[in-house]
């Protein structure tokens, strides 16, 4: 068995998300190997119709 909620605050001292080399936000996920804002390193930026510009 393991210990439960004493684990649980183990789990955020490495960092997942560092910044990323195209949009320059703090999304690229290291162990992903992908940017969750911009979608890098696939060649065409994330972009959605439903997002709205703000």
């Amino acid at each position: 068995m393991s210990n439960g909620t004493a684990s649980m605050g183990k789990a955020n001292t490495k960092k997942i998300h560092i910044r990323c080399r195209r949009c320059g936000h703090n999304s690229y996920n290291v162990r992903e190997k992908r940017c969750s804002y911009c979608g890098f390193p696939s060649p065409r930026i994330r972009h959605y119709n439903w997002a709205k510009a703000k």
